[in-house]
């Protein structure tokens, strides 16, 4: 099936817009914020914990970090596999995981790079790039889906529903394009051509919707959700909190840390809207304390997993 899409004008508004500069400042401010809600309440937080007493909940909680590395690993699998590339083993979910650290790494890139060029080598350049270049779509329409919960709070989160609408395969080349236009820097790296043709390639999509890849993501999402939801009840014992409110809150705070990857892994972007948007309904030096223990829970969780591929690679410098 061949796809073929102008060169429509919207795209073009998209190449003007400076997309590094708004994330740069959208970063700079949560980060801002993060610091100076910090230093004016430095007083009322404290790191201290329990271990005895407290050492399970933060051993589940690293627990739901790892599966949800693994989940989302295997929807990329699965993305691969509906762009028309099936692999019987799970090879793919372990190159997946091992290069996860990597979105750490200044630049936010190298964990993309990594797993093009290891499809490049088993497949072809067109599902490489088109794989990689969606899987951030897929885990921002399964965060969103999961924050359109909201709906019942308000009638504005039915429009988180919208990006889930063109993840068909009808509309997805469409969408690749437009990820194209934003990730020009992904294109400089590979040394690929960033022109309208690469998106006219054969790419044999195996069905309309790819579900088993979206109930993966939408997995993924909840589980580092439970991850944290079981962080915060370590810090704050309360039969009140709402856990459909915190999920969407959570989600919502996920997605923004995700599409403003100015600072490795969304660090500092998702703990302050989390921060921000939870307001005075939880104390905000718990919320900080529970933030601060899942941000390091969730990243020594990729960087256990990441391990052999660190050692590798630092063995090949030396």
């Amino acid at each position: 099936m061949r796809f073929n899409i102008g060169n429509q004008p919207y795209l073009k508004i998209f190449k003007k817009i400076n997309f590094g500069v708004l994330k740069s400042i959208f970063f700079i401010s949560s980060l801002s914020y993060f610091c100076i809600y910090f230093f004016d309440n430095i007083d009322q937080i404290s790191f201290d914990i329990d271990l005895e007493r407290n050492g399970i909940n933060l051993s589940l909680s690293f627990l739901f970090c790892v599966l949800s590395i693994y989940l989302n690993a295997y929807a990329w699998k699965y993305i691969v596999k509906w762009f028309g590339k099936d692999f019987r083993s799970n090879y793919l979910v372990s190159f997946y995981v091992l290069t996860n650290i990597l979105k750490y790494v200044p630049g936010g890139i190298w964990h993309f790079v990594e797993r093009f060029n290891f499809i490049k080598k088993i497949s072809n350049p067109q599902i490489a790039l088109y794989s990689t270049l969606i899987e951030p779509y897929f885990m921002l329409s399964g965060s969103f889906l999961l924050a359109s919960l909201g709906l019942i709070f308000s009638p504005f989160y039915f429009f988180l529903i919208f990006p889930l609408i063109f993840l068909n395969r009808k509309f997805i080349f469409l969408i690749l394009k437009i990820l194209g236009s934003l990730k020009g820097k992904v294109f400089e790296v590979l040394r690929l051509p960033n022109s309208k043709d690469k998106f006219e390639k054969r790419i044999n999509i195996i069905s309309f919707f790819p579900i088993k890849a979206l109930l993966l993501e939408i997995g993924f999402v909840l589980t580092k959700f439970i991850g944290f939801y079981i962080c915060l009840n370590t810090f704050y014992e309360s039969n009140t909190l709402n856990i459909i409110f915190l999920l969407v809150i959570f989600s919502l705070s996920w997605s923004l840390g995700l599409v403003v990857p100015a600072a490795p892994g969304g660090v500092g972007v998702f703990e302050a809207c989390l921060l921000l948007f939870v307001g005075k309904i939880i104390p905000q030096n718990i919320i900080f304390i529970s933030l601060v223990y899942f941000r390091i829970i969730s990243t020594s969780a990729d960087l256990l997993l990441s391990f052999p591929f660190l050692i590798r690679k630092l063995s090949k410098k030396f």
